[in-house]
C-alpha cells in the first residue's frame, strides 16, 4: 500500500499555530470567514480505492472509478496515484481520515463519514436470472412468477427489504455484503450459482449485476428494478467523498463534474451501469451521456423511459 504523505506536517503545523494566534477571537460576524486548512495535495490526485472491487477499482486500472479518477485528474491537470485498502471496516479511517489521500470515488450520498461532493451518477437495485428458465420477460418483484423461488440476496441490502415487502423471503439463499474482496466475491458466486441452478435468481446492486452477469459463463440477464411500487427506495445518488472540512477541495471536485458530467456518463454506460435521472421521484433511465449535471430531463435528450429487460450490455 502507499502510505506516503506529501504536504510537509512542519508547515501546516506552523500555519495552523499561526491561525490560532491571529484568530484567537474571531467576532462572531466574521468567524464563518476562517479559513480552514486542509492537507489536500496539489500536485497530485490522490485516490483512495480498493486494490480487488471490480467493477468499480482494481490495481490494474480495469474499473469504472478508475477511468472516472482519470477524468477528474486530466480535467485539473494532475497525476493520478493511489493509496490501496480494501473496502470494508477501516477503509475511511485508514485511508482518507489518515490523510494518505484526498478522494474517494464512489461514497453513498449522505453518509458522514465523508463530506459528499455533488453526485456523479444515480443507480439501482437489479433482479438477475438465466434466459430460458421460466423467467423471461420478468420486470418486478411483484410478479407472481418469482413467488416461492429460491433467490439469492445481500444481507441487509435495500433490495432486500423490497423483496421482503413482496413475500420472497421464504427461500431466501443469502451473500455477504461486506467482505475483503481480494479473497471473497459474494456477487460472482450469486451469478455462478444461478447458471448452475441452484437459485432461481438474485437481487443485487445494479452496478454490480451488470458487470459480474457478463462474465465467466453464458451472459445473465439483467433488469433494473424501476417498475416496482417502492422501486424509488432501492435507488440511490453516489458521489465522490472528500475529508470533513475540506470544502473547497469539495467545490473544485463539484466544478469537475459539472463540467465532465457526460465525460462520466460515457464510462458508466460503457460499464453497463443502470444510470437514473437525478430526481427522487423519477425512475427514468439515462440513455446516453448528459451534458450536464443538470441536462436530466427527456427534453433535453438526455434520458428516456426505460426499455424492456435484456442482457445488459457488455462491459470493456
Amino acid at each position: 500500500m502507499n502510505f506516503s504523505i506529501s504536504t510537509p506536517a512542519l508547515a501546516f503545523g506552523m500555519f495552523a499555530l499561526a491561525a490560532a494566534t491571529f484568530f484567537a477571537f474571531p467576532s462572531s460576524s466574521n468567524a464563518a470567514d476562517v479559513p480552514k486548512a486542509d492537507l489536500v495535495n496539489r500536485k497530485e490526485l490522490r485516490v483512495c480505492a480498493d486494490p480487488a472491487d471490480l467493477p468499480f477499482s482494481n490495481q490494474k486500472g480495469e474499473g469504472f472509478e478508475n477511468k472516472i479518477a482519470n477524468i477528474i485528474g486530466e480535467e485539473l491537470k494532475l497525476p493520478v496515484v493511489y493509496t490501496w485498502f480494501p473496502k470494508a471496516t477501516g477503509f475511511v479511517r485508514m485511508t482518507l481520515n489518515a490523510k494518505r489521500c484526498d478522494l474517494v470515488i464512489g461514497w453513498g450520498q449522505g453518509d458522514d463519514m465523508v463530506l459528499n461532493t455533488n453526485a456523479i451518477y444515480r443507480s439501482t437495485t437489479a433482479l438477475i436470472y438465466k434466459k430460458g428458465t421460466g423467467l423471461d420477460g420478468v420486470e418486478t418483484l411483484s410478479d407472481p412468477r418469482l413467488r416461492g423461488k429460491t433467490i439469492g440476496m445481500q444481507q441487509g441490502s435495500a433490495g432486500a427489504t423490497l423483496a421482503a415487502k413482496y413475500g420472497l423471503m421464504a427461500n431466501v439463499h443469502g451473500y455477504p455484503m461486506i467482505v475483503d474482496r481480494r479473497y471473497a466475491n459474494p456477487a460472482e458466486d450469486m451469478m455462478n450459482d444461478i447458471r448452475k441452478g441452484d437459485i432461481a435468481a438474485g437481487i443485487l446492486w445494479g452496478p454490480i449485476a451488470a458487470y459480474w452477469a457478463q462474465r465467466d459463463g453464458d451472459p445473465l440477464v439483467v433488469v433494473p428494478l424501476v417498475k416496482d411500487a417502492g422501486a424509488s427506495r432501492i435507488a440511490f445518488r453516489i458521489t465522490m467523498g472528500v475529508r470533513n472540512g475540506d470544502d473547497n477541495w469539495k467545490r473544485t471536485l463539484n466544478d469537475v463534474i459539472r463540467k465532465r458530467q457526460g465525460d462520466i456518463d460515457k464510462v458508466l454506460l460503457e460499464y453497463g451501469v443502470p444510470l437514473l435521472v437525478d430526481d427522487d421521484t423519477s425512475t427514468e433511465m439515462v440513455t446516453k451521456p448528459r451534458t450536464s449535471a443538470s441536462a436530466e430531463s427527456p427534453a433535453t435528450g438526455g434520458a428516456s423511459t426505460a426499455a424492456s429487460p435484456s442482457p445488459a450490455a457488455p462491459t470493456p
